[in-house]
């Protein structure tokens, strides 16, 4: 009897239904699936994997029952709950199925369908008839024994495709910019779209307002997608911009300051450059200048004005009156370097310091790895490094001290001036000095370090933070001090070695018979004057080797005699107690050219600002006295890789002119 009853259940389900997919699933796409259930058993096999139910397969008068919640999401339907009518919803893309307690109806998209028996509440579980559930989903069901399999084909709607896109650039100026759409749409299948609709679009903007611009793409199973919109503002075509100056005065005379007052506009208030030519601040010959002013708006539109700069031929100052009076500090101006040997050479008495200096330029030029320099010192010492890289490959440069005391030395480092590595021997010659001289004003705190007996430690690692490329240049001011004795070692090894496990394999470098090395004492000088400067034309001259004699001193490591030739190194303080009032202080090279730095009552003046004296017939400019006397005390050391003598300048100003 039994299986009498289940075979008629199974020809009942085997009857053909109605399609309730309606026209939608005939775009859609198939997937076969099966479920294999078992009658007391809460285990499903769902295409092969194994799953578990809320409840058992149950028969209840002849009818079987499955867990509304299990089944429907082996289907995968979406469950929710409708309070109001007491409906349990599945929702999947074959349709809408609810089922209420008690109902003997359950309906599919509003339709309603007769079940095999009253869905009801088992263990907290809603159980719903299945072979109904098979009607509905059209499902066919095959029934061996107590093994119950289901089979339908999953319905997968294609997804519409989305049109999105962007509108480039973001600022549109009618009849003038070319327009971009940037695809940004979503494409749900790999093959590319078959075709676009497009409603607005625009390659250029005619005019001005608000535009707006669709699209639609259909994909290769012929879905179309939601219509998408961009609204485009178009602004007024953009304007170039409008060049324009003028000056304060009508007309100026030789030697006056011309004042220009830039009137350029531009309709959205964007120019991104202003370019000068022939707008001299000054002129010294009368006739038409001719000045330009070229601007450029946001947009890359240009726009030029040339006008006539009317000079007369009153003189307010010479070329040599202005140059005095209004080249700023740092600058530099041109000079008759005959008229310099004219001038009267101050004689000055220098009064040396003990301390200690270590030079380390022989050989300028690295050809090798190796000991640059090796030296016993304790105390103060002032170390200055100039070095060029010819050894082939990056280096680097170390200073390392060894202990060879029984007992722990404390160390310290303070004031440095670093310059490189650099290609060009004028940068690192004037940074060199600029950061030492500022950083002497700094006086900063004291860096210590200890080293312990026969310990080798590395002092600057600011020295050999950056390797030396090729043919780079390397200049630097450190000042180091010791409480008890110490070895030291300048070193040079490839970029990546350890300097110290190497240092035990190096040899010292051979001097290179032009340049210095070498430990000089007394490296500290004072030149003070007391006598009124600037009344009439003076000057000091510097690295002379006559009024600025040259130090003596030893090369430690071959115990030669050295000269400290142009005292590069040396730490000068200038005192001048008595300078004139209205007086420029200015620096000419006498020897080739020159940079470096200058540190004028506190304030570091740069030799020149943006570039170098190239030669005796350039002067700049370090200080001008006020209305009134006044001390000053210039503090300086002579940059490496310059040329030697420099004079320093005393002149008397020419008087304000109105």
């Amino acid at each position: 009897m039994k299986s009498l009853k289940w075979l008629l259940i199974v020809s009942f389900l085997l009857f053909p239904f109605a399609n309730f997919t309606g026209a939608s699933v005939a775009a859609a796409q198939g997937t076969a699936e099966t479920l294999q259930l078992s009658i007391g058993s809460t285990v499903m096999k769902h295409n092969g994997q194994t799953y578990k139910s809320s409840q058992p397969v149950t028969v209840v008068n002849g009818a079987s029952f499955i867990p509304f919640s299990s089944i429907a999401k082996r289907y995968g339907y979406t469950i929710s709950y409708d309070a109001k009518r007491k409906e349990s919803i599945a929702t999947g893309s074959a349709g809408v199925l609810r089922f209420k307690i008690g109902s003997v109806y359950a309906y599919r998209g509003g339709t309603p369908v007769k079940l095999t028996g009253k869905p009801y509440i088992l263990n907290g579980s809603l159980m719903v008839p299945l072979r109904s559930w098979g009607v509905l989903t059209e499902s066919a069901i095959k029934v061996v024994g107590k093994q119950i399999t289901l089979s339908w084909t999953s319905v997968v709607v294609p997804k519409k495709p989305k049109a999105f896109f962007e509108v480039k650039p973001d600022e549109i100026y009618a009849g003038q910019t070319p327009v971009t759409y940037v695809d940004r749409s979503v494409n749900f299948t790999d093959a590319p779209y078959v075709d676009e609709r497009w409603e607005g679009r625009m390659d250029v903007f005619p005019e001005a307002g608000v535009y707006t611009v669709t699209r639609q793409v259909q994909d290769i199973n012929g879905l179309w997608s939601d219509p998408f919109s961009v609204t485009v503002v178009v602004k007024p075509p953009n304007q170039a911009p409008v060049a324009e100056f003028s000056t304060a005065k009508s007309s100026y005379r030789i030697g006056e300051n011309v004042t220009y007052i830039d009137q350029s506009s531009d309709d959205e208030n964007g120019i991104v450059r202003r370019t000068w030519s022939g707008n001299d601040d000054v002129f010294f010959e009368a006739g038409e200048h001719l000045v330009t002013l070229e601007v450029q708006d946001r947009h890359g539109l240009i726009h030029s004005v040339t006008k006539p700069v009317v000079v007369t031929s009153e003189v307010l100052y010479t070329r040599d009156e202005y140059n005095k009076l209004f080249t700023k500090p740092g600058d530099k101006f041109s000079i008759d370097s005959a008229s310099v040997l004219t001038i009267p050479a101050l004689p000055y008495t220098i009064h040396s310091e003990s301390s200690q200096m270590v030079r380390s330029n022989s050989p300028e030029t690295l050809l090798q790895e190796g000991i640059v320099y090796q030296t016993q010192m304790t105390g103060k010492i002032r170390f200055m490094f100039h070095n060029v890289n010819n050894i082939g490959y990056p280096v680097k440069m170390h200073l390392l001290a060894t202990n060879r005391n029984g007992t722990p030395v404390n160390v310290s480092t303070s004031s440095m001036g670093l310059g490189g590595p650099d290609k060009y021997v004028v940068n690192t010659g004037k940074l060199s000095t600029v950061r030492y001289l500022k950083s002497l004003d700094s006086n900063p705190a004291p860096r210590w370090t200890t080293i312990r007996p026969h310990e080798t430690k590395e002092i600057l690692p600011e020295l050999s933070k950056t390797p030396m490329k090729l043919m780079e240049v390397l200049t630097a001011y450190a000042d180091i001090y010791t409480e008890q004795e110490l070895e030291f070692y300048i070193v040079v090894v490839a970029a990546g070695k350890n300097p110290i496990a190497e240092l035990p394999n190096l040899s010292i470098l051979p001097r290179d018979g032009k340049h210095v090395r070498g430990t000089f004492y007394n490296s500290d000088r004072t030149i003070e004057l007391f006598d009124t400067l600037g009344e009439t034309p003076q000057r000091i001259m510097l690295g002379d080797k006559k009024m600025d004699s040259y130090l003596d001193g030893i090369d430690d490591t071959s115990g030669q005699l050295e000269y400290n030739i142009g005292n590069f190194g040396v730490l000068y303080r200038l005192r001048l107690p008595h300078v004139a009032p209205n007086t420029l202080i200015a620096l000419n090279a006498r020897g080739g050219y020159y940079t470096g730095a200058f540190m004028v009552n506190g304030q570091v003046v740069t030799v020149a600002n943006a570039s170098i004296l190239k030669d005796n017939k350039e002067a700049a400019v370090l200080y001008r006295t006020g209305n009134a006397e006044e001390p000053v005390e210039i503090v300086f050391t002579l940059a490496a890789g310059s040329n030697l003598p420099v004079a320093m300048l005393f002149l008397p100003l020419p008087r304000i002119r109105w």
